[in-house]
């Protein structure tokens, strides 16, 4: 399992420690990344993803896992994201008609 949000793309950055003496050595710079259990309202069930605390805050703000894929343009999400995308467009395309 990859260290990737799944809705954001943020990953792994890289960087250096600086000691006192002014010694760099290349370290890693980890995202938070939280398993989260959202609730699609157009699928009508619980969406577990591996998502940053970033993207949790994001998402909650706008209204919940639905709201934030379809207000977001496909360019910027991630592979996992537009399958979503896509999941939750059908679903939707499939309630009114029943």
């Amino acid at each position: 399992m990859s260290r990737r949000c799944q809705i954001t793309g943020k990953g792994v950055l890289t960087g250096n420690n600086v000691s006192h003496a002014n010694n760099r050595t290349r370290r890693r710079f980890l995202p938070n990344l939280q398993t989260s259990s959202l609730l699609s309202d157009a699928l009508g069930l619980s969406v577990t993803l591996r998502l940053s605390t970033r993207a949790i805050r994001t998402v909650e703000r706008n209204g919940g896992i639905d709201a934030f894929l379809l207000a977001t343009p496909n360019s910027r999400l991630p592979e996992e994201a537009l399958a979503l995308k896509r999941r939750i467009l059908r679903a939707r395309e499939r309630k009114p008609a029943a």
